[in-house]
């Protein structure tokens, strides 16, 4: 069995723009974003923290951790997923994110689940 496979966690992500909640003329940009949390592996794994890093067009950093994803610490069993959304401003128009889930498998065994970058941009702002 390879350690790939035993710890392995899939992340996928959807965002959207909240024009109601943002004020452009003030610089506050407001995005949901979907995350779904997926494991493809063989042993059942624990999501126990978050680590993002939110980054603004003119390179502002908003670094985030904590405990959890929207008050849970959801234990994914192999193929089974975990959905949530939650949300970020940000001053500019355009901005990424990026980050990883801090994972403890069944065996015991800590492991960093990657979340690769993702764009937050308002409608119509990139092509």
């Amino acid at each position: 069995m390879t350690q790939e496979k035993r710890y392995d966690i899939a992340v996928s992500t959807a965002t959207r723009y909240l024009a109601e909640q943002s004020d452009e003329n003030a610089g506050r940009y407001v995005f949901a974003y979907t995350i779904t949390i997926r494991n493809p592996g063989n042993l059942s794994a624990q999501l126990m923290s978050r680590h993002w890093i939110i980054t603004d067009a003119q390179g502002l950093v908003q670094e985030v951790r904590g405990l959890g994803v929207v008050g849970a610490q959801p234990v994914l069993k192999p193929g089974e997923s975990f959905e949530y959304t939650s949300g970020t401003s940000i001053a500019t128009p355009v901005g990424t994110m990026r980050g990883s889930y801090q994972m403890v498998a069944a065996d015991g065994t800590r492991f960093e689940a990657p979340i690769a970058e993702f764009t937050l941009s308002v409608p119509r702002v990139l092509h």
